[in-house]
C-alpha cells in the first residue's frame, strides 16, 4: 500500500521562510525586484510537484531561490546582448574629435554668439532669459511686463534671427 505524502504547507513556509529569502534576495538585486523573486521561489514550488517528501525544506527553499537567481541574471545577460547585437548592426561607432571637428565647432559657437548679441535688446533679453535661465513664457512676461504672446513672438524673431545670421555667416 502506498503512503500518500500530506501536500505541503506554501503558506506556512512563505510565513516561516519568507523573511529570510527576502534578505537573501536583497543582498543580491535591487529592492523593488525582491518580493518578486520570493513569489518566483513559491511558485517554482507549487509547480514541482515533488512526489518525495522534502526533508530540509530550509535548503530546498533556498536552493531553489539561487536557482531563481540564476535564471534571472541569464536573461539579463540574454537581453542586454541581443540590445547590443540590434545597436551594433548598420550603426558605425561615432568618429572621435579630431582637431578639425573641434575647429569647426568653435567656429559654429562663435557664429551662434555673435548672432545673439546682434539680436535687438528686448529679443535678446527674451531669449537669454528663456534658453540660459531656463525661464518660462510666463515668468518672461512678468519679468519683462509683456504679454505672454509678445514672448513667444520675441522667441520666434529671435530664433529667425540668428538661424539667418549663422547661414550668412557661411
Amino acid at each position: 500500500m502506498t503512503s500518500v505524502q500530506p501536500r505541503p504547507d506554501y503558506g506556512a513556509w512563505m510565513t516561516v521562510y519568507g523573511p529570510g529569502l527576502r534578505r537573501y534576495f536583497r543582498r543580491r538585486v535591487p529592492e523593488q525586484d525582491v518580493d518578486d523573486l520570493v513569489q518566483d521561489v513559491f511558485t517554482r514550488l507549487q509547480s514541482a510537484q515533488a512526489n518525495d517528501a522534502i526533508e530540509n525544506i530550509e535548503g530546498y527553499l533556498f536552493r531553489t531561490a539561487h536557482n531563481v537567481l540564476v535564471d534571472r541574471y541569464r536573461k539579463q545577460a540574454a537581453r542586454v546582448s541581443l540590445l547590443h547585437e540590434d545597436w551594433g548592426e548598420g550603426h558605425d561607432a561615432p568618429d572621435p574629435l579630431s582637431p578639425d571637428r573641434i575647429a569647426i565647432g568653435r567656429e559654429e559657437y562663435q557664429r551662434v554668439l555673435t548672432a545673439i548679441r546682434n539680436l535687438p535688446p528686448r529679443t535678446r533679453e527674451a531669449f537669454e532669459l528663456h534658453r540660459f535661465e531656463n525661464l518660462t513664457y510666463q515668468a518672461i512676461a512678468e519679468r519683462m511686463s509683456i504679454s505672454r504672446e509678445s514672448v513667444k513672438d520675441l522667441m520666434h524673431r529671435a530664433l529667425v534671427r540668428i538661424a539667418e545670421d549663422r547661414e550668412l555667416d557661411r
